[in-house]
């Protein structure tokens, strides 16, 4: 029992670093008072964007309790205890996404302040307040997921006499399943509804600023520039905050789940070593992120992109080692792991080798992700040339390099798969995740500084900074609009091993073997589960292009009608911006969201558990490719426009902003924005919370009979013969039958 209060230990030990590091930055010299102005009204406006999302949110909640509640007091497998756990993951996930909002809207002001001394002040500032988030959600989620399995392994498995692999240790999962719901839920609300927000807000101010007005971007005669602003923090900062929340809780779950189904001959903690472990590397992968935020440095003139990307090789390899020992003491060597009936033993070294391959193939995604959308590369240069020959090029450009970015990841994510699950079978594919989450509190501090160094952007531009001042916060600005990308790249490759994990705790919970599409009724599930990220993608970019319509009219009217707004000597109204970006995303947030929630149910408690699979199948596959091809396609056309401020050679001449081929990518760029930042980010929170849902219904729709996965070694083998484990023959497990049920 001491031991397992190591895990909410180092979540405490996250959040002592939040509070500090917190502290630190609100320390730093906020400039003059015309930036802490500007600050406010961005400040201001985020918060008022979540106190309008978060009370829908809650009307959500209340509902979801209910049904939840009426779940857990008829299902044999259930309590209604798992509420407390899905309000306890909703909260979590919406503190993650507050704390991250919270400090970037204090960063990006004093990142534009610290630009005006070195571009190593203004890297240690953004910086700083991205690791604030980053530690802030993995202490969250870790300290959350570990003090609960405390008191539910209290409840369920220690108050009633039970095992590691007994039914009251699937009720204390089952339970434990609700915080993922919870988290889940509120990221994918937060994600569609802060997608549609700044993307909204951020293609009005393009198409009537840029390309019509022929102004800069966050110039303060756009009335849409405060909005864009704003959208910056709840979309790319609270948004992607509550998204990783989710994946890291769920990764982990998964991976316990599976845990439950394994066998350790050599188990160290009584049974509970397989559904620990995940668990264990996430906490020290908290301290191997540390590590990796420490040591992110740069010199004035240094290359930024090179000093985040050895912070995070540095975590990635001291996850990987730390996690070599973790295995070792928690499976010694000489540990056989038995898992599924004719599934091959495994050894505590093939489940490390499974980690290690789950970290090689985060970083693998990250690097394929960076090549795809970083400026200078072929890909993003490519787009940049068919700029030349006007706005239909550049767009097609755009989409031939989304499609083209999905086939590396998807070889090193099928890569991944199979190796991982060569080593360790299914329980090696979900720790495989794990592995690759463990560093999350470094991809997102990596992450979220972009959003701050845009934000400091805007405000050194509308304080009428000096030259230098932009100059610096752009070469930030465009560092942070590739780490958004690889980021993106991380959450997907994340999503798709999660879901994997997650699909096969879903078949084991449900009594499923095999999904047999040769059945009609799964086929057509197949079909319908690969439709759903399409018309969900289709729902939010129809939404961002609805707001946007509204939001250029807004900017329109204003420039028309107040007057002296061109010349500088009209304020413009930015609140009424503001407005038009919250009413329409919390408006459009919901379809879309309820489409995730509301089709594993219907599917499941109509059709069975089989088809249910089927869709959860097709809805996986689908929604990875979409999230590639968007996001991928979004970053490049960014990066692309971007290429132009500092001039780009096209058929023998230099060409720079305000040209005709810059006013094309700002095109592609626009058609981009909801592809990167609103439907592409959303589809691995799409999959998860499909599967998830799923998991949590799995129990009431299960079908009969089946195996209890409660699985004991049938033969004793001494450990000298453990190194050889593929020789070593054990005694067949024979089913015994029990009214509807089939034990082993």
């Amino acid at each position: 029992m001491l031991f397992l209060y190591l895990v909410p230990s180092l979540g405490l030990l996250a959040l002592l670093y939040t509070w500090l590091r917190s502290g630190w930055v609100s320390r730093q010299d906020a400039g003059d008072e015309r930036m802490r102005t500007i600050a406010s009204y961005i400040a201001d406006g985020a918060i008022a964007f979540l106190k309008a999302e978060y009370r829908v949110l809650t009307l959500f909640g209340l509902i979801a309790s209910a049904f939840l509640f009426y779940l857990g007091s008829t299902g044999e497998k259930s309590s209604p205890v798992i509420v407390l756990a899905f309000i306890i993951g909703a909260v979590f996930s919406a503190l993650a996404g507050f704390i991250g909002m919270k400090i970037a809207t204090k960063a990006n002001v004093r990142t534009a302040q610290a630009a005006r001394t070195s571009l190593s002040k203004a890297l240690s500032v953004s910086f700083s307040g991205g690791s604030v988030m980053g530690m802030g959600v993995a202490g969250l989620a870790v300290l959350g997921l570990g003090s609960l399995f405390i008191v539910f392994y209290q409840l369920f498995v220690v108050s009633k006499g039970g095992g590691a692999n007994g039914i009251e240790m699937e009720t204390a999962l089952e339970v434990l399943t609700g915080f993922s719901l919870g988290a889940e839920s509120i990221a994918l609300f937060a994600r569609v509804g802060g997608g549609i927000y700044t993307k909204a807000a951020d293609v009005g101010a393009d198409l009537v600023g840029k390309v019509e007005a022929g102004i800069p971007e966050d110039d303060p005669r756009n009335p849409a520039t405060i909005a864009d602003n704003v959208g910056d923090n709840v979309g790319d900062v609270a948004g992607m905050g509550a998204d990783l929340f989710g994946s890291y809780v769920a990764t982990i779950l998964a991976t316990m789940v599976l845990g439950r189904e394994v066998v350790a001959t050599n188990d160290q903690f009584n049974g509970l070593s397989p559904i620990l472990l995940p668990m264990v590397i996430a906490g020290v992968g908290i301290v191997a992120s540390l590590v990796g935020i420490l040591l992110v440095r740069v010199q004035e003139g240094g290359n930024v992109q090179a000093a985040l990307n050895f912070g995070n090789y540095a975590s990635v390899i001291v996850s990987g080692i730390a996690s070599f020992f973790i295995i070792r003491w928690m499976l010694p060597v000489g540990t056989l792991v038995i898992g599924r009936p004719g599934a091959a033993p495994f050894t505590a070294t093939d489940v490390f080798y499974a980690v290690v391959v789950g970290l090689v193939v985060g970083t693998l995604m990250s690097i394929i992700t960076e090549y795809y959308t970083a400026m200078g590369k072929r890909p993003v240069n490519s787009i940049v040339q068919q700029s030349s020959t006007g706005h239909a090029t550049t767009v097609i450009g755009g989409l031939a390099v989304g499609m083209e970015s999905t086939v590396l990841p998807i070889i090193v994510l099928a890569a991944g798969i199979i190796l991982s699950y060569q080593f360790a079978g299914l329980y090696g594919v979900a720790i495989a995740a794990a592995g690759m989450m463990a560093t999350t509190a470094m991809q997102l501090a990596i992450d979220a500084f972009g959003p701050i160094a845009d934000n400091a952007g805007g405000i050194a531009e509308m304080s009428e900074l000096p030259k230098e001042v932009r100059e610096r916060t752009d070469i930030l600005d465009a560092v942070g609009n590739t780490t958004a990308a690889t980021g993106k790249g991380f959450a997907i490759a994340s999503a798709a091993l999660t879901s994997l994990a997650l699909f096969a705790a879903f078949m084991g919970t449900a009594n499923i073997s095999v999904i047999d599409i040769s059945n009609a009724r799964v086929l057509a599930g197949l079909f319908v589960g690969a439709m759903i990220p399409f018309i969900f993608s289709a729902l939010a970019i129809s939404a961002v292009g609805r707001a946007a319509m509204a939001m250029v009219q807004e900017v329109r009217r204003q420039f028309r009608e107040i007057p002296g707004i061109m010349e500088g000597t009209g304020r413009p109204e930015y609140e009424k911006c503001v407005a038009i970006s919250t009413s329409a995303a919390i408006r459009e947030m919901m379809l879309p969201g309820a489409i995730a929630l509301i089709v594993p149910v219907l599917i499941g408690f109509t059709l069975g558990p089989e088809v249910l699979g089927g869709t959860l199948a097709g809805v996986t596959v689908s929604g990875v490719l979409m999230a590639m091809f968007q996001s991928n396609a979004g970053g490049a056309w960014d990066n692309a426009k971007k290429s132009f401020e500092k001039g780009v050679l096209i058929d023998g001449v230099m060409v720079y902003k305000g040209s005709e081929q810059h006013k094309a990518s700002v095109t592609g760029d626009t058609v981009g924005d909801p592809f990167k930042d609103t439907s592409g980010p959303s589809m691995n929170i799409l999959i998860k919370l499909m599967s998830i849902v799923s998991l949590v219904i799995a129990p009431h729709i299960a079908a009969p009979g089946g195996a209890t996965r409660s699985l004991t070694p049938a033969l004793s083998v001494p450990k000298t013969e453990l190194g050889a484990h593929q020789g070593v023959r054990f005694a067949s497990y024979t089913p015994v039958k029990e009214g509807l049920n089939t034990k082993f």
